[in-house]
């Protein structure tokens, strides 16, 4: 199922002093490992850090991230979870992020946009350009500076995830619905532009994270305090990768 939705267009955004940084890929795929270890890298070079996840960030974000992944909340049809996602969005860009890179921060964020348009637009079928409308709407086109896709083989990343146990809802989907989001991580992946940039996330924890850094160090600043290192605000902590 494919939607006509059309919002109204938002002013550009003026340019902000901070780099926002989004890790994206499908449960499994090791994202909210690396984020962390980008992080507290980050904050070893001096750097103002916000460590944050989707959904999720902010007091209501969280509250709804309980709603749209726990099990037993009732019948959460493909429009309503779109919605709760894009509404965990706007309270994150609004009142997280967006002050974060006015400062100068650095934003590390576990999920965004991307990942609505592969789980909802494309595993749901509402059309990942929709869904990617709705979203930018919502966060009156707050986009990433520089998003990182770690490129990790369905097989492998369904058998990472099912090692952790206690799968969310999402998490339970049956195997063809994974296989549609990791056909469109694969998308990008393949097609790097537009401030993505694919890194193979296979291999050790650290090989992976020494490529993340190769991917992310060349898009930075300077730190404008060397000597700041821990001292960066902190979301509520990413968990393993969904």
């Amino acid at each position: 199922m494919t939607s006509d939705l059309s919002f109204a267009p938002v002013s550009p955004r003026p340019p902000h002093p901070g780099t926002f940084v989004v890790l994206e890929g499908g449960d499994g795929s090791g994202k909210s490992t690396q984020a962390r270890i980008l992080a507290d890298r980050l904050r070893e070079e001096g750097h103002d850090v916000v460590l944050t996840r989707e959904p999720g960030g902010t007091e209501i974000g969280e509250r709804l991230r309980e709603l749209v992944l726990a099990h037993g909340q009732g019948a959460v049809d493909p429009h309503t979870e779109a919605l709760i996602y894009a509404a965990s969005r706007a309270a994150h860009a609004h009142q997280l992020i967006g002050p974060a890179l006015e400062r100068g921060g650095v934003v590390v964020c576990d999920r965004y946009i991307d990942s609505s348009a592969a789980y909802q637009g494309a595993g749901r079928g509402l059309g990942e350009d929709a869904v990617r409308e709705l979203s930018r709407w919502a966060t009156a086109d707050l986009l990433p500076d520089l998003t990182v896709v770690l490129a990790v083989p369905l097989a492998d990343a369904r058998e990472r995830a099912g090692a952790r146990g206690d799968a969310d809802r999402l998490e339970a989907e049956p195997d063809s619905f994974h296989a549609r989001v990791n056909d469109s991580f694969a998308r990008l992946a393949e097609s790097p532009g537009g401030g993505r940039v694919a890194v193979d996330g296979t291999g050790s924890v650290d090989d992976v994270a020494r490529r993340v850094w190769g991917a992310v160090a060349p898009r930075l600043e300077p730190a404008a305090d060397p000597a700041r290192t821990a001292a960066g605000a902190t979301g509520p902590e990413a968990e393993e990768a969904r």
